[in-house]
């Protein structure tokens, strides 16, 4: 049966009218935002729960929906370690820089570094945030078009264009308000969606698997080991590194990446973004728990019932056409072999003492994906047109969705991961237009301008950036696994950033020449680390920050300034 005759006309309907709803929604509603503070702080009217789930829409994207449950089918529960660090992240900016932003009236974070530093600062900070959200915004894109176009059959370059130019529209037309008022929207549709598929996937266990049978199926394959407290650097999640690493990386993301501080300067007030990020730093944690969980029982449905060798539909497609595939069928007679084992131990009522039996067969089989894999990179190696990628996490949940679930919840299903998409790249492409706008142009442009030709350069902004991340979109590839890459990018540069923020509001006789120097080179050895693979990726946040204070406050004694300093020890107070 051809993959696109699963989706029915019901499917397609879902799928039209949730996507043409947000879409008309966000446009209709803020069509009448007229001056600069109306559409890059969406009016500072939201309320907490507006903002709490606009929060979470920008930082859910549809890599969180595609990528987590892939994460959690092949290495369990551990990723959820890496968001160990938001709560108490959450708690810091509240009482730190949610104040200093409200009461200095910025309309970006970096806006803030000018008048603490200088201009070549605000610039610098301001221009790291768009190199990194600007490719992170064609990630976004990206994830969900390549993943639906293999499995779909579409054209991967239509896809983008569609993902990119819906969000385009209503991004464009209303600005920060329109973000937030969809992004409410797209959540409830998320919640909802993800929540009937985890009801879907325990429906269709047998009968006599009880929830508890699924637990203890997932842990004898060591599916739900959540913790981890062991110090070795090799290890990418652990308590540690969630909880230090994590933490940096938050307090960088939230705090001083403009997609996340738009968010929340749209606030009616102090408390009310306080209580927004509040809402969300009590809710994320459970909710990442939760889509992980979906991920495991999708592992767990799996031992009862077919799943192919690799994921992928399009590197399946390309092996049954190689000269390898005899070598691969004989590769997939095992796998199905395997799975026979294991789901005759499962459904003759499993025995702990078993479990040595269920992890040799799950070795086993391990040992056979990743032959798989060798004879698909083989293949890309020698195609020399196309890109095949061999690592499937990222295909697992949709290819449940797209052969499991019934008419209706398909289209629902993938509603819920064009919507993440959609949102987040809203809140992306948002955030670069409102910094581009306001931290370079209007800071640099020369004489008095109107709101009205600010709030057009905005609009100018979004749209080129929109472009621009469609561009990236259309050229990138496939990572080990997408969700993974977003982080990558995001911890070589959110330390860097997150020091320059620190030392501005914590260490007040450094100046703006040494901070301009310091992050430099910082960003410089955090690039050459990164590179190098010395370290785990998350423990870049820790060291950029690290390295940013520390050669400041060294070049600081070194420097001679007559730099003009303002006492902060007012700001934030009322």
């Amino acid at each position: 049966m051809e993959i696109e005759s699963k989706l029915h006309a019901v499917d397609w309907s879902i799928l039209t009218v949730t996507l043409l709803f947000i879409v008309g929604y966000g446009t209709y509603v803020t069509r009448k935002n007229a001056n600069v503070t109306d559409y890059i702080k969406g009016g500072s009217d939201s309320k907490w729960w507006t903002i709490g789930l606009s929060v979470m829409a920008t930082q859910a994207s549809a890599i969180t929906f595609l990528s987590t449950p892939g994460q959690a089918f092949h290495s369990g529960m551990g990723f959820v370690q890496f968001y160990f660090g938001l709560p108490i992240a959450m708690v810091i900016i509240c009482v730190v820089f949610i104040p200093i932003y409200h009461k200095l009236k910025v309309y970006t974070a970096y806006e803030f570094l000018e008048g603490r530093f200088d201009l070549k600062t605000r610039s610098l900070a301001a221009i790291l945030f768009l190199i990194q959200r600007g490719l992170a915004a064609g990630i976004t894109i990206f994830a969900p078009a390549i993943i639906l176009s293999a499995v779909l059959g579409w054209d991967l370059l239509t896809l983008n264009i569609i993902i990119g130019f819906l969000v385009i529209i209503y991004t464009v037309s209303g600005g920060t308000k329109a973000v937030n008022v969809t992004q409410k929207q797209q959540m409830i549709i998320i919640f909802v969606g993800m929540l009937i598929a985890f009801i879907m996937i325990m429906s269709q266990l047998p009968e006599n698997i009880t929830f508890t049978n699924a637990l203890e199926i997932a842990g004898a394959s060591n599916k739900m080991e959540v913790l981890d407290f062991s110090f070795d650097l090799s290890n990418r999640y652990t308590v540690w590194t969630g909880i230090l690493g994590g933490t940096f990386l938050m307090l960088s993301y939230f705090g001083t990446d403009q997609s996340q501080v738009q968010r929340y300067l749209s606030g009616k007030s102090v408390r009310e973004s306080q209580l927004g990020l509040i809402f969300n730093g009590l809710l994320k944690v459970p909710m990442q728990f939760f889509i992980l969980l979906i991920g495991v029982m999708v592992f767990v449905f799996y031992q009862f019932n077919p799943s192919p060798l690799n994921f992928n539909p399009g590197a399946n497609e390309e092996v049954l056409k190689s000269k390898y595939v005899n070598e691969y069928k004989a590769l997939e007679q095992e796998h199905i072999q395997i799975e026979n084992s294991k789901k005759a131990l499962f459904i003759d009522g499993f025995q702990l003492e078993e479990k040595q039996q269920i992890q040799d067969l799950n070795e086993r089989d391990l040992a056979l994906k990743v032959k798989s894999k060798i004879i698909i990179d083989k293949i890309d190696e020698e195609n020399t047109l196309d890109k095949i990628e061999s690592n499937d996490k990222d295909y697992v949940f949709i290819h449940f969705i797209l052969n499991n679930l019934p008419r209706g919840l398909i289209g629902l299903l993938l509603a819920v991961i064009l919507s993440a998409a959609m949102s987040s790249t809203a809140s992306e492409l948002n955030a670069l237009a409102s910094t581009t706008a306001m931290d370079l142009y209007k800071r640099n442009v020369k004489g008095e301008k109107s709101d009205a030709h600010f709030v057009t350069a905005s609009k100018w902004f979004t749209l080129a950036w929109g472009i621009i991340a469609i561009s990236v979109a259309c050229v990138a590839n496939l990572f080990d696994n997408l969700i993974q890459l977003v982080n990558i990018i995001g911890s070589i540069f959110y330390g860097n950033v997150l020091g320059i923020f620190l030392l501005a509001f914590f260490v007040k006789y450094v100046r703006g020449n040494a901070v301009f120097i310091a992050a430099v080179i910082t960003q410089i050895l955090i690039i050459t680390v990164f590179m190098l693979d010395w370290l785990p990726y998350l423990w870049l946040n820790l060291l950029g920050c690290a390295l940013v204070m520390g050669i400041a406050i060294i070049l600081q004694t070194f420097i001679p300034t007559k730099e003009k300093f303002e006492d902060l020890e007012t700001i934030g107070t009322d």
